[in-house]
This record gives structure tokens, C-alpha cells and sequence, in this order.
């Protein structure tokens, strides 16, 4: 019994001389807090354990990485095929991305061996076969010339070669014959022709205005295709 007395006795002096504890409390106080400051730890002295907070846990994550967008280039894409009134068949496509050249891929059958002129005419009319699609496309109003001439017709793509076989295969990247624009090539016609065309240099009556190429073989009107 006495014993339980001193017990008593002994725990409300500890209750008496110690202060009442919040169950969290910042050990530190400010008497005037920023108000849009983070304090950078939270004690509790709640059984005993104090608690701390590091401040990057206190943080929320507010930006994120911009975003990139692609832009995607404007690619057109035509074909033409060829026909005449000879054996002479083929098939032209083209390619232009974005503004830049046109790619032309070409490969004609039925061919003698050798070179022949390749151009692009005026007009994609084949109401009278190959004659009435005109002359060479020339919006500028130059005499003719090569693909590399700076003084050429925009349709003056050169000469394309028949093997043994009578075939012909070419890949030709030129500036001058647009698939949109003014100067747009779809609805223009190729010409396939019967010689060898002398790029304006031959000294003949005509190289000056169809390179002395000689009859139309076959031809074909530039249509836009699916991409």
C-alpha cells in the first residue's frame, strides 16, 4: 500500500512539472512566418519520435517536358502512260516533296535501240494521237535545250536509252516541271520520240525548237495518282 502511495506521489510531480505537448508541434516556431514560405521539417514529439520531413518531399511537380510536333512534307505523286500508234508502250511516274524537284521514273518498251528524245508537251489533248498535245512545255519562252541548259524549255528532258532489247529505263530529277503551281506538269502529256534528240546544238533547222528528235512514238497525259 505504501508502495502504490510513492508511486502516485512520483508520477504527479512528473505530470505537474512537465508542460502539456501538442501531439505536432514545429520546435522552432517564427513569431512572423512567411506566409509563402515551406517550412522545411514537421517534429511530433508523439510517443516519444520526432518525425522529419526533407523539403524535395514537399514539392509537387508542376512542369513536364514540351511536347514536339512533327511537321509532315507535302508530297504529290502523278503517273503517265505511253501509247502510240506503234508497239511502243510505257509507263512515266512522278515524285516531288515539299516544293523541291520532281523525281521521273521512266521505262519504255517496244524501242530500237539506242537514244531517243523524251519531252513533256503543251497540252494533254490526244484527240489526233500524239500530235495534238503540241509543243514542248515551254512557259518561259526559251529556245531549246538540255536538262542542264540554263536557256531551255522547261520540257526538254533529254534523251532516254533503249538497250539491246529495246528497253529503256531513266531516272530523271529536274526543277522545271512542277507538280502544283502555275507551271503544274498534271495535265501536260510525255512524248517518246523516234531519234535521238540534240539537245540544241545539232545545227539543224529544228534543234532550236524540237532538238531534230524526229516522229512521236508514243505518249502519255500526267494524271495525279494516290500518294
Amino acid at each position: 500500500m505504501q508502495a502504490l502511495l510513492v508511486a502516485a506521489m512520483a508520477a504527479q510531480t512528473l505530470l505537474s512539472a512537465s508542460p502539456s505537448h501538442p501531439l505536432l508541434s514545429n520546435p522552432n516556431p517564427n513569431p512572423n512566418p512567411n506566409p509563402n514560405s515551406t517550412p522545411n521539417s514537421l517534429h511530433s514529439s508523439f510517443l516519444g519520435f520526432s518525425l522529419k520531413f526533407p523539403p524535395k518531399s514537399l514539392k509537387l511537380a508542376t512542369s513536364s517536358s514540351p511536347k514536339s510536333f512533327a511537321v509532315l512534307a507535302a508530297t504529290k505523286k502523278a503517273v503517265a502512260v505511253l501509247k502510240g500508234a506503234s508497239d511502243v508502250e510505257g509507263v512515266v511516274t512522278l515524285s516531288q516533296e515539299d516544293g523541291g524537284p520532281t523525281t521521273v521514273n521512266v521505262r519504255v518498251t517496244g524501242l530500237v535501240p539506242g537514244p531517243h528524245g523524251f519531252h513533256l508537251h503543251e497540252f494533254g489533248d490526244t484527240t489526233n494521237g500524239c500530235i495534238s498535245t503540241g509543243a514542248h512545255f515551254n512557259p518561259n519562252g526559251l529556245t531549246h535545250g538540255a536538262p542542264e541548259d540554263e536557256v531551255r524549255h522547261a520540257g526538254d528532258l533529254g534523251n532516254i536509252i533503249a538497250n539491246a532489247n529495246g528497253v529503256a529505263e531513266a531516272t530523271i530529277v529536274d526543277k522545271q516541271i512542277p507538280l502544283n503551281g502555275p507551271n503544274s506538269v498534271v495535265g501536260r502529256a510525255f512524248v517518246v520520240h523516234e531519234l535521238e534528240d540534240d539537245l540544241g546544238k545539232g545545227g539543224h533547222e529544228l534543234s532550236l525548237t524540237t532538238g531534230n528528235a524526229g516522229g512521236r512514238l508514243a505518249c502519255g497525259v500526267v494524271g495525279l495518282t494516290p500518294l
